[in-house]
């Protein structure tokens, strides 16, 4: 059994920063890709930005130079560094990892960006 568990989520005003953290853990032997999703309401959950395990990054261009991923693979973590946060940026934010043979998905966690 995997389980992620996303934490760092909250509410700020437009240009705040925040991080995001999320945990895998459970029966994890390789974790090809991790990444965060989001979803805002009435909106289709979109991406984020992913790292691979060779250290590949991919962000949307909504997000380019504002927000950072990170991973320790040590630890089966992955961060989201969120910076110069706008209104658009509110939704919940979803931890995903990608390992052989199956994709996890975190329960997610609300990131509320205030004008």
């Amino acid at each position: 059994q995997v389980q992620l568990v996303e934490s760092g989520g909250g509410s700020v005003q437009t240009g705040g920063s925040l991080t995001l953290s999320c945990l895998a853990s459970g029966n994890i032997f390789t974790i090809k890709t991790m990444g965060w999703y989001r979803q805002a309401p009435g909106k289709q959950r979109e991406l984020v930005a992913r790292i691979t395990s060779g250290g590949s990054l991919n962000y949307a261009d909504s997000v380019r130079g504002r927000f950072t991923i990170s991973r320790d693979n040590a630890k089966n973590t992955v961060y989201l560094q969120m910076n110069s946060l706008k209104p658009e940026d509110t939704a919940v934010y979803y931890c995903n990892i990608a390992v052989p043979m199956n994709v996890y998905w975190g329960r997610g966690t609300q990131v509320t960006v205030s004008s």
